[in-house]
């Protein structure tokens, strides 16, 4: 959902988010919805400004995040509250699931499924009855015993198996009811920590703002992905919002509040190692991906929006490689890289530390600040051969060779570290221009204001003028290997003295162009997969439509009488549509499901879909169109024109996953990896597919081990921006939090005689920092089953380098992932806590 819509909303869950104090642009139209009278809600381990701004605030333990929304589900399920018509018509809830599938409510904590030996699932019994359901792409492989094409064929045959009373042992519905059913407000209280009173406030006010004349929001930042069942806190939300009617309507739906600048436009666009632009998927080694044909085979999924795989595909590969992709070659597709297994930041760490990779690009990047387990990442970065370091300053990764932790303890010394450091001077965003894509998907332009000192070059630069000579250098070669260099088109123009890129010609590019004469494409439904178009990235398509027109510069809001969707300003992909899923904004029959709450319909006269923002449907199918099954219909054919989610293999929203997840087709409360207190819902402690890299130098410790009885979390501070270096290096910025500290609440204090500014030790298995005490009532203990648990607030920003320091965070976070997505779980973690100091120098970590 678009930002501006917060103030359309009749209640906002803030979670996993200080809104108000990391995201205070957005947190403005939570505050415009509470002037029209919405019901503001904050559920955090902390009472922040987000808190104190809100009507209610709910304390929980971090990391017991689905406990607290699995509650929600129970309530709203139980006491029958759910949107019928919109869940009825538009989600799963009716559809018959595989008889042999087991819930955690049978098994313990697991799935049915589960392979001890390989500590993975394979998914077979999760399916619909009868099926296969393909998974979205650019989600993580399927582990399945049988050819993953030969299941998603299955989905051809007809519509999935439904029981529209929803009676069916085996129906969606009665299955989330059982596995919700423990998750009562008297086991939310012992799991979380959160006053049941509170607790039932909150699933009360949801309810109440959500209908057909009334919507409700939820918000959530890295609060909820920093864990190692973030994807499912997520999933959760999802679930919540589709009982409740709240996806694709004004007021409506989820807003991912992103990291930092651009950090949207750095997935779609990718910085990961697993997905090429526009979330598709990067090409195995080690599975069926041989050739363009067997990967499409694998890949493409039959029916949906995602049957067009292919053309952006192809169109993908005719911009990277021209001339050199032709179908004679497979478009190029051996040009590709082919991934391994997880090469992510955090087993890319182990395998330097272990020898494996010998050099490293750092772009804007602080590891030594930002990664888990800091200590071993730094000794890490003593095992390179080289490593370039891109920044505006000298960062701590950058200075890790004399100023690190491990040569500060004498475990090394700059002599015998053999890492040679190139340090090259970057640009700020103010000496670039280029476009920033933040939370809900808006790409917006930003002009060069000024040059950048001395030597400092943009990021384009950069990568532009490596490639350029990497294409010189390889120019000649009959190796093989090198072919995929030399076949790229890399022929930017350059402007000035410094010979910059044109910025803009590189967004055409990711915009697309019909080959025959370079005209650009104005919507990614032209795009074809024989070849005769390029495009860089679909869901970019419609940015640059035409030639001088960068819908990414357009400034033009609506104005007081206009419809509040803003179409004018930048451009939101896909198709600048501000609102996914926006035909369930209207009911089964395209009327609007109430006038509060209009933004498309179907025009009967006309026939087709219009409205207040771009339509997310195929735009002239009326919603009594169905498929005609005996033709076998495919692609967007396949879907009704009551089935909205187009991104769907079934055009449903998904209360419960077939396909896709790696730790479930539900969400499900595990403790975190390390935590305080055992499981209180099931005997299976921790999520048992999590990622966890057992070595001697990533050191785990047992649940409820009396060394480590603190909850803590770490976050982020107003004055500060991510690993800190843009603030902690400019004097003006550093003096608003000029060092690092922690909060402890008073009761915490009290037992262990510690005093505001006092100096503390924070220990966990990866080692201790010290730092400044903060005793303050924003926190307080939980009772968790019986038991008193005290939880630390800490913030990351600091390190050694610039103006404010303190000791680095991330000394004490464990190398350990989310199963979905390898996300650290940084957010919820265990830690000792003492008075006093460190036997060391005292010149910072």
């Amino acid at each position: 959902m678009p930002q501006w819509d917060l103030a359309n909303a009749d209640a906002i869950l803030v979670m996993g988010s200080n809104m108000a104090e990391n995201h205070p642009i957005a947190f403005r139209f939570v505050l415009q919805a509470k002037e029209k009278g919405a019901t503001i809600i904050h559920a955090d381990p902390r009472f922040t400004r987000t808190s104190a701004l809100s009507d209610m605030h709910a304390p929980l333990r971090a990391g017991s995040d689905i406990a607290f929304l699995g509650g929600i589900i129970r309530h709203i399920l139980e006491n029958d509250l759910w949107f019928k018509n919109y869940v009825l018509g538009y989600t799963n809830i009716s559809t018959i699931i595989d008889e042999r599938f087991q819930d955690t409510s049978e098994l313990d904590g697991l799935f049915s499924g589960w392979n001890e030996e390989k500590q993975t699932y394979q998914y077979e019994s999760w399916q619909y009855k009868d099926m296969h359901v393909p998974a979205s792409l650019a989600e993580h492989f399927v582990n399945t015993t049988e050819s993953f094409s030969d299941c998603t064929k299955r989905l051809k045959k007809g519509p999935t198996p439904k029981d529209l009373t929803l009676q069916h042992p085996n129906c969606v519905y009665q299955i989330l009811k059982r596995h919700y059913a423990a998750y009562t407000p008297e086991m939310v209280e012992r799991t979380t920590g959160c006053p049941k009173e509170t607790f039932l406030k909150v699933a009360d006010a949801l309810v109440r703002a959500s209908g057909p004349d009334k919507t409700a929001a939820i918000c959530y930042a890295v609060g909820w992905t920093h864990h190692s069942t973030g994807v499912q806190m997520i999933r959760a939300a999802a679930i919540i919002q589709l009982l409740l009617g709240n996806i694709g309507r004004p007021g409506g739906g989820i807003l991912a509040l992103r990291g930092h600048s651009s950090i949207q436009g750095s997935t779609d666009i990718p910085t990961l190692y697993n997905m090429l632009p526009g979330y598709l998927p990067q090409p195995h080694a080690f599975k069926p991906h041989g050739t363009l044909k067997d990967f499409f085979g694998v890949e493409e999924t039959p029916t949906g929006w995602w049957s067009n795989f292919p053309k952006y595909m192809i169109s993908l590969m005719k911009a990277w490689y021209g001339d050199n992709a032709v179908k004679e070659n497979d478009w190029g597709y051996d040009f590709l890289p082919k991934i391994v297994g997880d090469h992510s930041q955090q087993p890319l760490t182990l395998a330097i530390r272990d020898g494996l990779v010998k050099g490293l690009f750092l772009l804007g990047q602080n590891p030594a600040v930002g990664a888990s387990n800091s200590a071993l990442v730094q000794r890490s970065l003593a095992n390179l051969d080289w490593m370039v370091v891109r920044d505006f300053t000298e960062t701590e990764t950058a200075s890790f060779w004399h100023k690190g932790r491990p040569v500060r303890d004498g475990e090394l010394t700059p002599q015998n570290i053999k890492t040679e450091v190139f340090l090259m001077p970057g640009s700020l965003a103010g000496e670039k221009a280029g476009t920033f894509t933040n939370t809900h998907r808006l790409v917006q332009w930003h002009d060069k204001v000024v040059d950048g000192p001395g030597d400092s070059r943009s990021e384009l630069w950069f990568i532009h003028h490596l490639g350029r000579r990497l294409k010189e250098l390889y120019q000649d070669s009959a190796d093989p290997k090198d072919k995929p260099i030399r076949s790229l088109t890399w022929n930017y123009p350059v402007k000035g003295e410094k010979e910059d890129p044109d910025v803009e010609a590189v967004l055409k590019e990711i915009n697309g162009y019909t080959v025959a004469d370079g005209k650009q494409i104005s919507d990614p439904k032209y795009l074809q997969d024989d070849g005769s178009t390029a495009c860089g990235c679909w869901i970019y398509c419609g940015v640059f439509p035409e030639e001088g027109h960068n819908q990414a510069r357009s400034r033009r809001p609506d104005g007081p009488d206009g419809p509040g969707t803003h179409l004018g300003w930048g451009f939101a992909w896909p198709a600048n549509r501000r609102t996914l899923y926006n035909r369930a904004s209207a009911d089964l029959q395209g009327k609007p499901w109430s006038e509060k709450k209009t933004l498309v319909w179907w025009n009967a006269e006309k026939g087709h879909w219009e409205g207040k923002d771009n339509v997310d449907f195929s735009q002239e199918k009326p919603p009594d169109y169905r498929p005609e099954w005996s033709q076998e219909p495919s692609g967007m054919d396949a879907l009704g024109g009551d089935d909205p989610f187009i991104m769907i293999a079934d055009g449903r929203g998904a209360l419960y996953v077939p396909s896709g997840l790696k730790d479930g087709p539900l969400p499900t409360h595990y403790e975190p990896v390390e935590s305080p207190v055992r499981n209180p819902l099931y005997g299976q402690q921790h999520n048992p597919a999590v990622k966890i890299w057992q070595r001697s130098d990533n050191p785990l410790h047992a649940p409820g081990d009396p060394r480590y009885p603190h909850a803590l979390t770490t976050y982020r501070l107003t004055e500060h921006h991510s690993g800190g270096t843009p603030t902690r290096s400019v004097a003006t910025t550093a003096e608003l939090q000029p060092e690092g500290f922690c909060e402890i609440p008073p009761e915490l204090a009290g037992e262990l005689g510690i005093r505001t500014l006092d100096w503390v030790v924070l220990s966990t298995p990866r080692g201790d920092i010290e730092t400044k005490a903060i005793v303050t009532e924003r926190l307080q203990p939980f009772q968790l089953n019986g038991q008193s648990v005290f939880q630390i607030g800490l913030p990351w920003h600091f390190g050694w380098r610039g103006y404010a320091t303190g000791d680095i965070a991330n000394v004490l976070t464990a190398i350990v992932g989310d199963p979905n997505t390898s996300m650290h779980e940084n957010k919820a973690l265990t830690c000792g806590l003492r008075k006093g100091r460190l036997n060391r120098p005292a010149q910072g970590d």
